[in-house]
């Protein structure tokens, strides 16, 4: 199936409209690779036991919603829906009773999709185990626990619509605009969000926060964006977890475990060309050096701790322990990844392309001004430079842990 999921995704895709209906088999392998690129299982799955039959309980700055059971169960998954009341879930973002999804589920993104796409995920998703699993409620604050707020949030900040080929790109790119701007919903967690939860204007893919961590910029920012990386840098990082540069942290590694290295190389590659062409979006922030004093002392705290892995000069082992220097995840201008790294210790993920395990201590018993000082210190030697992080932002990430 793998070799010929490139064309299919091509194929359908780019057909720029809704194309033409695929044959059985061919929808069928088409959805499942959707459904792959999508990451589906990820939040879809609360019980490894129970695959894609929901329960899972995610956080969001209005308090918490839970996935719903997406197995053919017809009392509690899509089992009694019709072809179009999943056509109009995925399309416009609206439940077979006429009431409004949240934006949790990212059907602004995937609205783009055509027809015959959402129609394969439809297919593949029918094949699969039906699990009974009745949907728990949100547990969401006044006013957002009222699905009508909805009509108003669509009417500010959705756009339905397929997405458009850009004619003076090739083909690869736009293969690649596809993905990324739709089934696999890449902004969803890249692009900051307004008050209303909503994706910021003008600031696509220049990272934002998820669940108390920071997913970085995907944009050309020369630090802490994809400046710097290459296309195959991009390829390796979304096939093993890893490359030269950076390492997944413990969101990502769910999606690279459950997504992306479980696509096709083709499909990767135009994702990681679409995201190597986009521009440097709003401007990195202006970087005011850290005290002499408290580089000394996180350079001081850095060589006891930190050397045996990352060496004295921050290089690292490629692959196993990441390099520092340069490293564009370090630099975010959020430190709340590098923070909880710090705290809680991380564990590399292993995938069938990189099998090779490590890992880094949790840090937790240092003081807040001592952790603060090696962050800093890390964050702004070897020609690194991010802004200065505060004891008191430390002392909220050890709280919020």
């Amino acid at each position: 199936m793998r070799a010929i999921l490139p064309c299919l995704l091509l194929c359908s895709a780019l057909a720029g409209g809704e194309g033409r209906a695929q044959p059985a088999e061919e929808a069928l392998a088409l959805g499942q690779a959707l459904t792959v690129a999508g990451d589906c299982a990820s939040c879809h799955t609360a019980d490894p036991a129970k695959p894609f039959a929901g329960g899972k309980r995610i956080d969001t700055p209005f308090g918490a919603i839970y996935s719903p059971n997406l197995t053919p169960d017809r009392e509690t998954g899509l089992g009694a829906w019709s072809d179009e009341d999943f056509y109009r879930a995925l399309r416009f973002g609206v439940a077979p009773d006429g009431s409004h999804y949240y934006p949790a589920f990212p059907y602004p993104y995937f609205t783009k999709l055509t027809r015959d796409n959402i129609q394969a995920i439809r297919v593949y998703l029918a094949t699969l185990t039906p699990f009974q699993n009745p949907p728990r409620p949100p547990e969401l604050r006044w006013p957002f626990n009222h699905r009508f707020v909805m009509r108003v949030w669509n009417w500010l900040f959705f756009k339905p619509g397929i997405y458009q080929p850009d004619q003076t790109k090739g083909t690869p790119w736009n293969r690649g605009g596809y993905l990324v701007e739709g089934v696999a919903h890449c902004g969803g967690c890249h692009t900051p969000k307004n008050m209303f939860g909503a994706d910021q204007s003008g600031q696509r893919y220049g990272g934002g926060r998820v669940q108390g961590m920071f997913a970085p910029r995907l944009d050309g920012a020369e630090r802490s964006g994809l400046k710097s990386w290459s296309v195959d840098d991009i390829v390796e990082y979304l096939q093993s977890g890893r490359n030269g540069r950076s390492h997944a942290g413990q969101l990502m590694s769910e999606v690279v475990a459950n997504s992306t290295s479980k696509m096709s190389d083709a499909d990767v590659r135009a994702i990681a060309v679409y995201l190597k062409g986009l521009p440097a979006g709003a401007p990195e922030p202006a970087i005011i050096p850290p005290p002499p004093a408290q580089m000394a002392s996180g350079e001081k705290i850095y060589k006891v701790e930190c050397t045996a892995c990352h060496e004295a000069d921050g290089s690292g082992t490629p692959r196993i322990y990441p390099p520092l220097p340069g490293n564009a995840n370090l630099q975010s201008a959020d430190p709340a990844s590098t923070l909880r790294i710090m705290l809680d210790g991380a564990e590399t993920m292993t995938t069938p392309r990189a099998p090779n395990t490590g890992s880094m201590p949790a840090y937790a018993k240092l003081s807040d001004q001592e952790i603060a000082d090696v962050t800093n210190y890390i964050r702004n030697a070897w020609g690194n430079a991010a802004p200065l992080v505060t004891p008191a932002q430390v002392a909220k990430a050890r709280r919020n842990r």
